[in-house]
C-alpha cells in the first residue's frame, strides 16, 4: 500500500499560501508509517512547531492499473474516505527557500490520519462536499466541483507514472482554511453530513 497526495488542487487554497497555480497536478507521496487510523490520537513531534491540518477526500484503489484512460478511471476505486495531510509547515518552507525537497514535512509518523471508507456509489463524485472542524469551529469547507483536477483525471495522470495497486490511497487536495493544530484540540472530518473523523491532537 502507499499513499500519493495531490497539492494545489483547490484555487482559492492556492492563493491563500501565494503558491502558483499548476498545469498539471502536483504529486507527493508519504510512507506506510504516516498512516493514523481508527481514529487514534495524533502526537504531535518535537521536531516542527507549527504542523497545519489540510483535510482531503481520500480515494481507495481497488484494482491494478497503468496508463488508464480518463474515461475509464472510475472503474478503479470505489471507496472513498477523509484524510488530514499534516504538514510540518516550518520545515516545508525552509526546504522550498533553499530549494529542497520537503518530504519530512508530510511524510513524518502519523502524518496521515485516514478514515473509514464508505461506497462511492452513495454520493455525488463531482458534486461532493466536505469539512474539517476544530474544536467544534468550522475552519475548512470544500467541494468537489471546486477541484482543479477530478478524481478521474487524478487517477489516470497517476498512473502514467506509476503502476497503482489494489489498497493504494490518493489524497486528492485540500481546500481553504489550513491551520495550526495544538495539542489538546479534536478534529472533525465530515463527508456530506456523516462523520468520519473524530481524534485529539495530543
Amino acid at each position: 500500500m502507499r499513499i500519493f497526495a495531490i497539492g494545489r488542487n483547490y484555487a482559492e487554497h492556492i492563493a491563500e499560501l501565494k503558491n502558483e497555480r499548476p498545469d498539471e497536478p502536483v504529486i507527493f507521496t508519504k510512507p506506510d508509517t504516516a498512516l493514523l487510523r481508527n481514529n487514534e490520537p495524533f502526537y504531535y513531534p518535537d521536531f516542527t512547531k507549527d504542523i497545519h491540518h489540510e483535510v482531503e477526500i481520500v480515494l481507495k484503489v481497488c484494482k491494478e492499473g497503468k496508463y488508464i484512460q480518463e474515461k475509464f478511471a472510475h472503474k478503479y476505486f470505489d471507496e472513498i474516505g477523509l484524510g488530514i495531510d499534516f504538514t510540518a509547515r516550518d520545515l516545508q518552507q525552509k526546504a522550498k527557500e533553499k530549494g529542497l525537497p520537503w518530504a519530512i514535512a508530510k511524510g513524518f509518523n502519523g502524518s496521515a490520519p485516514v478514515s473509514d471508507f464508505v461506497p462511492k456509489a452513495t454520493f455525488d463524485m463531482g458534486d461532493l462536499g466536505f469539512s474539517l472542524k476544530v474544536n467544534g469551529e468550522l475552519k475548512q469547507e470544500g467541494n468537489t466541483r471546486m477541484m482543479l483536477f477530478s478524481f478521474d483525471f487524478i487517477i489516470s495522470y497517476l498512473s502514467r507514472f506509476f503502476t497503482l495497486r489494489t489498497g493504494d490511497l490518493i489524497f486528492t487536495g485540500t481546500p481553504k482554511g489550513v491551520g495550526p493544530v495544538t495539542p489538546g484540540d479534536r478534529l472533525e472530518g465530515f463527508l456530506e453530513d456523516k462523520k468520519l473523523l473524530d481524534f485529539e491532537i495530543r
